[in-house]
Order: structure tokens, then C-alpha cells, then sequence
């Protein structure tokens, strides 16, 4: 008669280590982790290959990250957008619209009066070149 003898990894199920107790063989040596781990301020024996690959800049803190609710957004536009809106009497004002730029990518199609929070010098130049004209307002 045949005996059905269960894997070991089968048998092994549900044991956490699989019988390798509690640190190594995890797949990646007995280094601590994978790739970069490791590389803390104590990892003395990494730091001359580290240095190599990025210089002093690997560690330490550099700068200062604003935070996200001090960011502002400025919503911008091309001026090769601004070709799309319909409007009456040639006026488009950007402030209702939701922009608060303009800039200056693409050609002017048609004389336009443009209301707008801020432009750039260039967008400001094509426009005028066109025979229309910018209205910055705050």
C-alpha cells in the first residue's frame, strides 16, 4: 500500500518561519533588507561605495519642504487656449473662467480684450502685436 507522505512546505503552513527561526533566510542575506537598506548614519561599511555613487549628498537633510496648504496653485493658459472660448464683443475674462495666468505658447487668432489676475511679458507683447490688450487685475 502507497503512503501520501505531505510536502514539507505543506506541512509547514501557518508556522510563521517555515522552521528557519526567526532572522535568516529571508532572501536577502543578513543584511537587514533589500536594495539600499541598511544605509543609515551606522552603515560604516557602506558608505565608501554610497560616497561613490552620490557624493556627499546621500545623507543629511537638505532644504526645507513647504507645507502643502501653503503652496499656491496658480491655474495657468496658453494663449493658443484661450482661442477655443466664445465670446462677445471679443472680451475674455480669465479671472471668471478660474485662471490666474497667462502665458504666452502659441499664436493669437483674433483681436481679443483679455482680463486676466497676472501674464507674462511675452504673452503680453504677442497680444499687443495682435491689436488686442491685456487688463491685469488682483
Amino acid at each position: 500500500m502507497v503512503v501520501h507522505i505531505r510536502k514539507k512546505l505543506v506541512r509547514r503552513r501557518g508556522s510563521r518561519t517555515h522552521g528557519w527561526g526567526t532572522k535568516k533566510h529571508r532572501g536577502s542575506g543578513n543584511s537587514g533588507g533589500f536594495g539600499m537598506a541598511g544605509t543609515g548614519k551606522r552603515a560604516d561599511q557602506k558608505k565608501p561605495s554610497l560616497y561613490k555613487l552620490y557624493g556627499n549628498s546621500y545623507f543629511g537633510k537638505k532644504g526645507f519642504k513647504i507645507p502643502p496648504k501653503l503652496k499656491k496653485h496658480i491655474r495657468a493658459i496658453n494663449i493658443m487656449d484661450v482661442n477655443k472660448f466664445e465670446t462677445k464683443d471679443n472680451v475674455v475674462n480669465l479671472k471668471e473662467l478660474g485662471y490666474d495666468k497667462l502665458l504666452a505658447k502659441g499664436i493669437l487668432e483674433r483681436k481679443l480684450k483679455i482680463i486676466v489676475k497676472s501674464a507674462s511679458e511675452n504673452a503680453i507683447e504677442k497680444i499687443k502685436k495682435m491689436g488686442g490688450e491685456v487688463i491685469i487685475e488682483a
